[in-house]
């Protein structure tokens, strides 16, 4: 078995060590990232998580959306108006997957799913203190989806989509 760099994660949901460069970060280690980018502005990362795919298939965010167990909140638009409903929401509760403009959030989804789990511990170099939950949403045609792990700053989130081959990281604030 070759051996293997040790810059280079075992799997893709390895954490890398705080001095290592990370291809998560665009190859900054976690502690530059942290101190050039942390609270003090944007960075985009294209391909961070090269064909990254939600931790849950579609049939299992609905399920865990119907569980009071998990926070859910659906996002509607209609007539020109935006409307946000608080779940659960059982399975006819839901828009069918047909109808355009609307979007499911399922919030610490990182506390039901091992996957979840393990892809928000690629983020472990942000402080517990700050490191919030995963987040996946469901869109369909005129909602936004996307992959999110939330920190406890409400300007800074990382945001990961994977929908129709675009796989992108970003600190957005």
């Amino acid at each position: 078995m070759p051996a293997r760099s040790p810059n280079v994660p075992s799997s893709p949901f390895a954490v890398s060590l705080p001095d290592e460069p990370a291809t998560l970060l665009s190859n900054l280690a976690p502690a530059q990232f942290m101190r050039r980018y942390w609270q003090k502005k944007p960075l985009l990362i294209r391909q961070a998580i090269p064909g990254i795919q939600a931790p849950l298939a579609r049939d299992e965010l609905f399920e865990l959306a119907d569980s009071e167990d998990a926070e859910s909140h659906l996002i509607t638009h209609f007539r020109k108006s935006w409307a946000m409903e608080h779940g659960p929401f059982a399975p006819d509760e839901l828009p069918s997957v047909k109808k355009r403009d609307w979007t499911l959030l399922v919030q610490g989804v990182n506390l039901h799913d091992d996957r979840a789990r393990a892809l928000l511990d690629r983020f472990r170099f942000i402080p517990d203190a700050r490191l919030d939950d995963l987040t996946i949403s469901y869109a369909t045609d005129g909602g936004v989806a996307r992959t999110s792990i939330h920190t406890t700053s409400s300007f800074y989130k990382f945001a990961a989509n994977g929908a129709g081959g675009l796989a992108r990281s970003a600190i957005s604030r």
